[in-house]
C-alpha cells in the first residue's frame, strides 16, 4: 500500500480535522483507479519559518497552506489551484479585551481599525498582508503567546478565521479570562487554502487534483464542508456584521480573481 505523509501542523485543531478529512476523501475517490493509500498525518508545529518552508525535505508529501504563501516562494512544489474551504480563512473575526468591546462597537471605518494594533504570530503568512493594507502589525511569538500578549495590552486585537476562532477561543483563550470574540465587526480578504505537493511526486499531485475535482462534482465536498462548517455564518452572525475588505497582494495570477463564497 502506498504511504502518503501529510504535514498538518502550525494550525488549529479545527483546521487539522477538516483538512485531514478532505485529503482522505480526495484519495478515497481515486482508490479504485490508483490504489489504496495509507495517510500518515504529522501535526508537528514548526514555529521557525525556515523549518516550515523546507517541509518537503522532512519527507512530507502534502500540506495545505494559503495560495501564494511567501515562505515557499523559492521552493519547488506542485500547487493545486483549487480553493479548499470557500475562502473561509479570509473571513476574520476579532478577539479583543473585554474592556475594549464598547469602543470596538463604535468602529465604522477601516481607518479606525488601522489606527489600532493587530497582533500576529511570527511567521504567519498574513502579517505582510496586513502591512500592505496599512495596518499596524505587531508580530510576536506563537499562537499560544498571542493571547497573553493581548491580555497584557501589547496590542489591541487579534484576527482569526471564522473556521477556527471558536475552537481556538474554547481551548486556548477562555481560561485566560478577560477576552471576548468581538460581536459586530468582520474583516475579509481573499485567502484561499490550497494543496501543495512535493515536486518529487507529480503522479500524487495529479491524483489529488482529479479526486478533488470529482468530489466537488459529486457532492462529497459540499457534504464535508457542511459537516464541518455548515452553520458558521448563522452561528457567528456573519451577515449582520460591519465588513472591512482588504486586498491580498500575493495571490497567484491563476487565482487572482478568487473571491470567498461563504456568504453566497
Amino acid at each position: 500500500m502506498q504511504k502518503v505523509n501529510f504535514w498538518n501542523g502550525n494550525k488549529s485543531s479545527a483546521r487539522q480535522s477538516y483538512e485531514t478529512a478532505l485529503l482522505q476523501a480526495c484519495l478515497n475517490q481515486t482508490e479504485q483507479e490508483c490504489g489504496a493509500v495509507d495517510v500518515q498525518v504529522d501535526n508537528t508545529d514548526y514555529p521557525n519559518a525556515d523549518d516550515e518552508a523546507n517541509i518537503f525535505t522532512r519527507d512530507a508529501d502534502i500540506l495545505v497552506t494559503v495560495a501564494g504563501n511567501v515562505k515557499f516562494n523559492d521552493k519547488q512544489k506542485l500547487v493545486i489551484p483549487q480553493a479548499l474551504t470557500k475562502g473561509l480563512l479570509g473571513y476574520r473575526l476579532l478577539l479583543v479585551r473585554d474592556e475594549s468591546l464598547a469602543s470596538f462597537a463604535q468602529l465604522k471605518k477601516i481607518q479606525q481599525l488601522q489606527s489600532l494594533s493587530i497582533g500576529i504570530p511570527q511567521t504567519w503568512a498574513d502579517a505582510n498582508l496586513f502591512r500592505h493594507n496599512q495596518f499596524k502589525v505587531i508580530e510576536r511569538g506563537s499562537l499560544d503567546d498571542l493571547f497573553l500578549l493581548l491580555k497584557n495590552g501589547t496590542f489591541d486585537y487579534v484576527a482569526l478565521g471564522v473556521n477556527e476562532i471558536e475552537d481556538v477561543f474554547t481551548h486556548r483563550v477562555a481560561s485566560i479570562g478577560g477576552i471576548s470574540i468581538e460581536p459586530s465587526l468582520m474583516l475579509y480578504y481573499p485567502f484561499p487554502l490550497v494543496f501543495y505537493v512535493t515536486p518529487n511526486k507529480p503522479n500524487l499531485a495529479n491524483r489529488l487534483e482529479k479526486g478533488l475535482n470529482e468530489i466537488m462534482a459529486n457532492g462529497q465536498f459540499e457534504a464535508l464542508f457542511t459537516h464541518h462548517h455548515g452553520d458558521v455564518a448563522q452561528r457567528l452572525n456573519l451577515r449582520n456584521r460591519e465588513i472591512f475588505t482588504l486586498s491580498n497582494p500575493v495571490l497567484p495570477t491563476n487565482m487572482s480573481h478568487f473571491s470567498g463564497a461563504l456568504l453566497d
